[in-house]
């Protein structure tokens, strides 16, 4: 049997502790438009998506994030692998909403919500695009938050905040907002952060709830023995990873580097390949 990865506890929902993302197969490198294609070629149907979460769901990884609404290929992949694994997988929606402040954008929100759980999603947790154009950083507010938080609850669904701007966890932990976990950017280059890595890093262990960190690669800038060995190392017992692969293999190397350095030992992955293999710079074999 497959070693079954850790799991922490949100809104008393046990996640595994290594979520799977999906910009590697929605089509959103944060490469270039070539990448962006060369995704969406390989990945138009659940086919090609199917197998990398039988990988996932073997090692007890059976958290997702995405986008479900935009997302229909994955959402259909997921409902195969649940079938042929006889497991449930637990959904991380990341859905937009229209935030104006007047009834029918209201109307609109709830009914994007609701889509949320009729998917089968147990978490909505609204899009940064979404939530930053609330934030009043003078009062450390993020106006009418409490609004959507409410609407995700009545909806039957826990909610929780996605915070590209780390400012977002400091200011829901001072106005205690109804969430139950944050989103954040985190990484070994600072991809994407808005201040220093060390900054972040205070942030996430300051904060009151358990965090989903992203962008854990910095989309490919850098390894994922070098991405994933810092986040392991530097992140709390109740946070989380996010990893994006392309197939079951990297899903596989990803399960093991991070396993591996949970566990303080070096991960079985084997060598890279080169036009002469057999160098004294490779080791002994």
């Amino acid at each position: 049997m497959n070693t079954q990865f850790p799991r922490t506890e949100v809104g008393g929902v046990s996640l595994s502790r290594m979520i799977i993302g999906t910009n590697w197969l929605a089509g959103w490198s944060h490469r270039t438009p070539s990448a962006d294609a060369m995704i969406k070629e390989r990945h138009s149907a659940p086919e090609s998506i199917e197998p990398m979460l039988d990988v996932f769901l073997s090692h007890g990884v059976d958290t997702m994030m995405a986008p479900f609404g935009q997302t229909p290929a994955i959402l259909e992949a997921v409902r195969r692998a649940e079938e042929k694994n006889g497991r449930r997988m637990i959904l991380i929606d990341t859905p937009h909403i229209n935030v104006d402040d007047n009834p029918a954008a209201r109307r609109e929100a709830e009914a994007v919500i609701r889509h949320s759980r009729e998917m089968g999603a147990q978490f909505c947790l609204l899009h940064h695009a979404s939530v930053e154009q609330l934030v009043n950083k003078n009062k450390h507010e993020i106006t009418r938050l409490n609004d959507y938080t409410r609407m995700i609850r009545d909806a039957g669904l826990i909610p929780g905040l996605s915070a590209h701007m780390p400012e977002l966890v400091v200011y829901s932990d001072e106005q205690g907002y109804d969430v139950e976990t944050y989103i954040q950017i985190y990484n070994c280059m600072g991809f994407l952060m808005q201040v220093e890595i060390e900054t972040v890093n205070q942030i996430i262990r300051k904060a009151k709830k358990p965090v989903m960190t992203i962008k854990s690669m910095a989309a490919g800038r850098c390894t994922p023995f070098v991405g994933l060995n810092f986040s392991w190392a530097t992140l709390r017992d109740c946070d989380m990873v996010t990893v994006g692969c392309f197939n079951e293999r990297e899903a596989a190397e990803d399960i093991e580097i991070s396993l591996a350095a949970l566990e303080r030992r070096a991960p079985n992955i084997g060598v890279r390949s080169s036009p002469i293999q057999n160098q004294d710079a490779f080791g002994k074999k």
